[in-house]
């Protein structure tokens, strides 16, 4: 079964996260997708750990491999005249131009939208900056980490006591993708009806926002200012990680309702402190929060985070086991649902892919090839795609057009 993309060109220009998150979507659900990278300056996450056996190199990172299923990979020198050219047979080539570069990269390379156009005047061109393509911060360069402070969530993230805290990594570039792939898809049905193309211009600073919608609600009509409150929750109490038997074992617990109480209560044992009016209303127990968490991280340590879960789901209190890498690897539900693509690669050896989290039950996405090795399938995409005469590769080839 064809994958729902199946027949969609994509000319990737993109690099680091947000770029190749896009065309990763596209890729898994059967678009063909080609990463445009230099030999001398590739995607720099090629160059970001883990690495097989913690041996750096170019085609041994399992950040990239994760990101680039499905995809084939050319190398192009861009800062070379025929370079230029042979992109511009490549976007002739294309039905989508992707790129996550800051605004104006693409015009100095004589690729900017309205260049484009005139090559095929029904192109689509995705471009995912920071900030946008206008206004007056728009050239402002950084990462989704960067981006992730400017809009405000650093600000919410973290322990009362202490100063903000950065998430995992740069929260927009996982954001995004989202809004991309729903944009481009209406462009795309656009483009069906009326036969023409647009640009899609989007910010990744604005598609966080939406998820700031509360807090910036709270201050516009209350005043107040969002502040860090660690894993606590100002409607539920207990609420929080809890240690549990065993090295770096933790359960998150949530208890909103009167209801949930008790059944938590009955759950753990009905241990005396629990009668004591310090808390017996949610009022009671958020201003002897502390004191909570404490009584309750003694219990949870008796046990192993599984048990806790089990127990409390079983008396209907909401609970989950905090999973690391290995519990998610092992995971029945998503071992159930095949989640987890392992895939073959020329130098990763056997390495698991996370696979897609929507199943379309007609076109499902399926791995076809692992990610790339850089230029692995520059020759491929010239000769077969663009149907290049081998004379003519092997002349751009000694012309240092793929370096």
């Amino acid at each position: 079964m064809a994958g729902i993309f199946e027949g969609l060109k994509i000319l990737d220009f993109g690099w680091i996260l947000v770029g190749p998150y896009n065309t990763g979507y596209l890729a898994r659900n059967g678009a063909t997708v080609v990463k445009v990278e230099a030999m001398k300056r590739p995607d720099a996450v090629r160059l970001s750990a883990p690495f097989k056996d913690g041996k750096p190199g170019v085609n041994r990172s399992g950040f990239f491999a994760g990101l680039n299923v499905n995809k084939y990979s050319m190398t192009l020198n861009l800062n070379h005249p025929k370079g230029i050219d042979l992109a511009k047979r490549l976007v002739a080539w294309a039905d989508v131009v992707s790129e996550n570069f800051a605004p104006g990269v693409m015009k100095r390379w004589g690729l900017g939208y309205e260049e484009l156009m005139k090559i095929k005047p029904d192109i689509i061109m995705l471009s995912c900056s920071n900030q946008g393509q206008t206004g007056p911060q728009a050239k402002r360069r950084g990462f989704g980490i960067l981006l992730a402070s400017q809009a405000g969530f650093n600000a919410i993230t973290g322990w009362p006591d202490k100063g903000p805290n950065t998430s995992y990594t740069g929260y927009t570039d996982f954001i995004a993708p989202r809004f991309a792939i729903t944009a481009l898809i209406a462009a795309l049905i656009r483009r069906r009806k009326t036969g023409k193309g647009q640009w899609v211009d989007l910010s990744q600073l604005e598609t966080a926002l939406q998820f700031l919608a509360p807090v910036i609600l709270d201050y516009t009509v209350n005043g107040r200012e969002g502040k860090r409150i660690g894993n606590s929750s100002p409607c539920a109490a207990p609420h929080g990680a809890y240690p549990c038997k065993g090295e770096d074992r933790w359960c998150v617990i949530s208890v909103f309702t009167d209801r949930e109480w008790l059944s938590f209560c009955s759950a753990i044992g009905n241990p005396e402190w629990i009668e004591q009016p310090r808390f017996a209303t949610l009022l009671a127990r958020k201003r002897n929060e502390k004191e909570l968490n404490e009584l309750i991280s003694q219990w949870t340590m008796e046990h192993s985070a599984e048990e806790v879960m089990k127990l409390l789901q079983k008396a209907g209190v909401p609970a989950g086991v905090v999973q690391n890498t290995k519990d998610l690897l092992e995971d029945p539900q998503l071992k159930s649902r095949d989640y987890v693509w392992w895939l073959e690669h020329e130098e990763l050896g056997l390495y698991p892919h996370i696979g897609p989290c929507i199943r379309l039950s007609k076109t499902p996405a399926e791995p076809r090839t692992p990610s790339p090795c850089l230029g692995q399938h520059t020759e491929y995409v010239c000769c077969e795609f663009l149907r290049m005469p081998d004379e003519e590769f092997a002349e751009l080839v000694a012309d240092g057009v793929f370096d």
